[in-house]
């Protein structure tokens, strides 16, 4: 599966060349991520009140054109892997001419919110575990 938000740059999020500040990236995957799972009929907020966390490891980041301000970008994401300890998110970020701009990951532990250790999200969320393993996309042909 695979969800798509949109986005429109706001100033703010530019440098002073009027292009999207690197460190923005990381907030529009978080936007786009929180919405994937919104498809899945819970929210990220709701999970977390569950008592799964889901902290960052890792987040890669790749530049491949650059976005301005005003400009209106879609952000597709999908679970590219999910094992019962930890998840790997995938974005591909297009302009309005549907031009791949930026493509990225993140990968997230599963981890208990009482004690922010890592848990087996299979056996102890095996519903929210259930709902993300949905969103796996498929391996190419």
């Amino acid at each position: 599966m695979q969800s798509t938000t949109e986005i429109t740059v706001r100033y703010g999020e530019t440098d002073m060349m009027g292009i999207v500040h690197h460190s923005v990236y990381a907030l529009y995957y978080e936007q786009a991520r929180v919405d994937f799972i919104s498809h899945f009929g819970t929210t990220y907020k709701q999970i977390e009140q569950d008592g799964l966390m889901l902290p960052l490891i890792q987040l890669h980041c790749r530049y491949k054109k650059a976005v301005y301000f005003g400009d209106t970008i879609v952000v597709k994401t999908s679970v590219e892997k999910i094992s019962v300890a930890k998840i790997t998110f995938r974005y591909e970020l297009y302009n309005q001419n549907n031009e791949l701009v930026n493509i990225g990951y993140t990968e997230h532990g599963f981890v208990s919110s009482d004690s922010f250790k890592p848990v087996n999200a299979k056996k102890t969320f095996p519903e929210i575990y259930e709902k993300l393993c949905r969103g796996v996309a498929p391996a190419p042909l």
